[in-house]
């Protein structure tokens, strides 16, 4: 039986409210529940990678270390506790900006090959796995003249180093921006072939900021795992987390030097 058409007319938008509804309904209020929070000056969100462990949006390769871009920002409810009222649907890293030049920031380990799952940013790896890695890692050659592996995640088939990749010596970049020095950080992997760990030609970057020396020397800019890969799905979640202060180095990272 065909329908009247002021009828159909109703359906078809009783239909399209019922298909914009999930994605509303499964925003989330995110609270974040900060230790020492009198040292946090801003506390943002960011999606950094799709489904598939994707850019999202490319590094800025104009980025300011304290100017991150954000996806979300909360709002300071009352002492020590930041809110995002309202957080779409998706895997978020937090980013907290502090007093006297402190960056605090969350990740998780993103695909570097194509149809590689997500790992979790506290996936464990193997004392003797860690040391051959980061053995490795110290023994190449990089044009920076910093390279360290902050943390390290995997199994006994492949394993996702986050690296801090800094160059504070004299770079091509003199000429136009005299004392310049870049940061950045990356995920490398590393798989297990014929024996040995040998590691992927492709990487992902998390960010690349340029900035003067001796400006760099005097930050702080941290890495937390318990930050980073929170998946907001519809229901309230709280994080809890003590912001750093000296003389404190439980986090690994950037420290003034």
């Amino acid at each position: 039986m065909r329908l009247p058409l002021p009828l159909r007319a109703a359906l078809a938008s009783a239909a399209a409210l019922f298909f914009a509804v999930p994605n509303a309904a499964a925003a989330a209020k995110l609270t974040v529940e900060l230790g020492n929070a009198r040292a946090a000056t801003s506390v943002g969100a960011v999606r950094r990678w799709d489904a598939d462990g994707n850019h999202r949006r490319r590094p800025n390769p104009k980025a300011k270390i304290d100017e991150p871009r954000l996806d979300a920002k909360a709002v300071n409810v009352d002492a020590g506790r930041w809110v995002f009222s309202n957080l779409p649907p998706g895997k978020y890293d937090l980013v907290i900006l502090a007093k006297d030049r402190m960056r605090v920031e969350g990740f998780c380990y993103p695909p570097v090959r194509e149809f590689d799952p997500f790992l979790r940013s506290d996936a464990a790896v193997d004392e003797r796995t860690r040391d051959l890695i980061v053995g490795m890692i110290k023994k190449s050659r990089h044009y920076e003249n910093k390279v360290e592996p902050l943390y390290l995640g995997g199994d006994k088939k492949e394993v996702r180093v986050l690296v801090m990749l800094i160059r504070d010596k004299p770079t091509s970049y003199e000429s136009e921006f005299p004392g310049a020095a870049t940061v950045r950080h990356e995920i490398w992997q590393y798989s297990w072939r014929y024996g040995g760990w040998l590691k992927e030609k492709r990487t992902k970057v998390l960010d690349r900021v340029i900035l003067h020396r001796d400006e760099l020397r005097k930050w702080t800019w941290l890495w937390a795992p318990e930050l980073g890969g929170i998946e907001v799905k519809g229901r309230p979640i709280t994080i809890e987390f003590d912001v750093p202060a000296p003389p404190q180095r439980r986090l690994k990272g950037l420290y003034p030097h």
